[in-house]
């Protein structure tokens, strides 16, 4: 087939022509156009004056210490947080109008899985650890649309219908949340399907927004410009969704502590305790009018995020030297975590790996049949391999030691999932020890050159001994990074 000669008059370009103004273009309409391009221009060149800034600086003084983040589940933004509330605080503080609604959400989704339960309450309780499986990625998970009548209500009191009635109000709460966490102006927001508990239940999804999203720029309208210890929300605004909140508090505390809940949930094995973002042991606080998010209600909200970050923080060493951090956070599928690996090739002073300990009992949201402590094991097999990385220090976070700890006394077996773990005793110490000899083992033997074996225990509600880990580990990497720039010998 003959090749086609264009004429001059073919002589076009597609990019041009599709950006050029519609030939129809009145002079008001050509005004708003011109004054908006310009700004989109001030902005990318503001934009690219402060990278040239990063990187004439980054060239004069030391390197910064460069950190990448990594988990099978949800633990890494909790680390995140716990590093920005030990060395920045006071950008920590400037967050709390946008975590406040982050936290918000997380108690209506919480209610919501205690409503769809009711749906189903005479479910019966299926093998613990397949049903454990089904459902324990179920955290924070909303509902779309009405929240469906009972199969049978047999088993509920009038009560706890009329409660539920009242509670129908959430709906709009949910909606409006959502809506406030994810700007219009972003198409890459949406949610993440997670796995479903029962074929006649609704099936529940989790916000997922893309790390490029300035999600927290969107409170920043709610926040004064003085002291940033004395935040200042719009607490007249009548689109605050912790007005309905607040109305609905006293129900929904009711509804949480009321013994024919508790038994419906253990009935349906829902452990709502276990999962990321619960709050509803906090309902008195949360559901306050004028409820601002304490430091340790930051550090376990739940907000899925999709794609790479990176964030900047500057630790204080006694000098400048080695003051700068770069941590970045790889969210998303857990097929493509590994498919970072080739950015930062030589580029790294350390992999922090957290490791969900408590998880031996539960199945991924996207794969149903994977066990998330496996997953976890297998994730680690491949980073330790990687032959990119394997200049690159490891350091091990066995993470939710506390939760492992209950679950452990409350007669839940490790071997039950682990099946070479044997005839151990199925006590902390015990099970621990084990899991991070198996770690250590799979460093061993499939790194391609040796490295040391870095390994501690950490808990989502012992914030002490945390802030004691990362206060050590961060003493070792900018020690690290000051033999690599040949200034500490």
């Amino acid at each position: 087939m003959p090749s086609r000669v264009y004429e001059s008059s073919d002589d076009w370009d597609p990019l041009s022509n599709a950006i050029s103004p519609p030939p129809d273009e009145s002079v008001q309409e050509k005004e708003i156009r011109i004054k908006q391009e310009l700004e989109a221009k001030q902005k990318s060149d503001a934009i690219d004056e402060d990278l040239n800034r990063q990187r004439a600086a980054e060239k004069k003084g030391p390197k910064p210490v460069r950190v990448l983040l990594l988990a099978s589940g949800e633990g890494k933004s909790t680390f995140l947080k716990f590093f920005k509330l030990m060395h920045d605080p006071k950008a920590f503080s400037t967050e709390r109008a946008s975590w406040r609604a982050v936290i918000q959400l997380n108690v209506v989704r919480s209610i919501h899985i205690i409503l769809d339960a009711m749906t189903h309450p005479a479910q019966p309780r299926h093998d613990t650890r397949a049903m454990s499986k089904d459902i324990s990625s179920t955290s924070s998970s909303p509902f779309s649309g009405e929240i469906p009548l009972p199969e049978d209500t047999s088993d509920i009191e009038p009560g706890l219908f009329q409660i539920r009635s009242r509670l129908s109000s959430l709906l709009q709460v949910e909606d409006l949340l959502t809506r406030q966490l994810t700007p219009k102006d972003y198409s890459e927001v949406g949610t993440t399907q997670l796995a479903p508990i029962h074929p006649t239940k609704h099936v529940p999804t989790e916000l997922a927004i893309n790390s490029s999203v300035p999600w927290k720029q969107k409170f920043d309208r709610l926040v004064g410009k003085g002291d940033t210890e004395r935040i200042i929300i719009d607490w007249d605004d009548p689109n605050d969704p912790g007005k309905i909140i607040h109305a609905c508090g006293e129900d929904m505390i009711r509804l949480w502590k009321h013994p024919l809940v508790q038994q419906m949930l253990e009935k349906q094995n829902l452990r709502l305790e276990e999962m990321a973002g619960f709050f509803l042991d906090s309902l008195p606080e949360i559901t306050a009018e004028r409820y601002l998010p304490t430091d340790e209600h930051i550090l376990r909200a739940r907000l899925k995020t999709l794609g790479v970050s990176e964030h900047c923080v500057k630790v204080s060493a006694g000098s400048d030297i080695g003051s700068d951090w770069r941590i970045f956070d790889v969210g998303g599928h857990r097929s493509l975590v590994t498919a970072w690996a080739p950015f930062f090739e030589n580029n790294l002073n350390a992999i922090i790996f957290l490791a969900p300990i408590s998880a031996f009992d539960q199945v991924l949201a996207e794969a149903p049949k994977v066990n998330r402590l496996e997953d976890s094991v297998s994730l680690w097999t491949s980073i330790v391999a990687n032959k990119i990385l394997q200049h690159t220090d490891l350091i091990l976070f066995l993470n939710k030691c506390d939760l492992m700890a209950a679950k452990l006394v409350s007669g839940i077996k490790l071997k039950d999932y682990v099946v070479s773990y044997g005839n151990r005793p199925n006590d902390f110490e015990s099970t621990t020890n084990y899991l991070r000899k198996k770690f250590a083992g799979i460093l061993k033997e499939n790194s391609p050159l040796p490295r040391t074996f870095y390994c501690h225990y950490t808990s989502v509600t012992d914030t002490l001994s945390t802030q004691k880990v990362i206060a050590s580990l961060k003493d070792m990497l900018m020690r690290d990074s000051l033999k690599h720039s040949t200034l500490l010998l």
